[in-house]
């Protein structure tokens, strides 16, 4: 059984920072492409940065880009995976709950239809 638990939430100021990291087990196999989305109050649920496997290159919204900065980790034998994002600059716009999503898919380009698995979020508050 696949899990995906996010930490690190919690509340800031404009232009502070957090670090949310996510990690997941119970997989044997490698996660193609693993990210981070999140969902505002009213609003539909957005993806924020992506990584894949095989070029490695990170994939941002355009709103986050310059601020938040994504990276993983993979155990040796695979077993688990790693996967943070460290956010700088936050602003009140970032609030939301921030979801570590997992894919077999290496099209995913952060569309939320192409992850397969899912953790529970944890919330980011940035005040004024």
């Amino acid at each position: 059984q696949v899990q995906l638990m996010e930490s690190g939430g919690g509340s800031v100021q404009t232009g502070g920072s957090l670090k949310l990291s996510c990690v997941s087990s119970g997989y044997e196999f490698r996660f193609q492409c693993m990210g981070w989305f999140r969902q505002a109050p009213g609003k539909e649920r957005e993806g924020v940065a992506e990584v894949c496997r095989g070029n490695n290159l990170p994939v941002y919204a355009d709103s986050v880009k310059g601020r938040f900065t994504i990276s993983r980790d993979i155990t040796r034998d695979a077993s688990e995976n790693k996967l943070y994002l460290e956010m700088n600059s936050l602003k009140p716009e970032d609030t939301a709950m921030y979801y570590c999503a997992a894919s077999h898919s290496l099209l995913t380009r952060l569309d939320e239809t192409r992850f397969n698995y899912w953790g529970q979020g944890t919330q980011v508050t940035v005040s004024s």
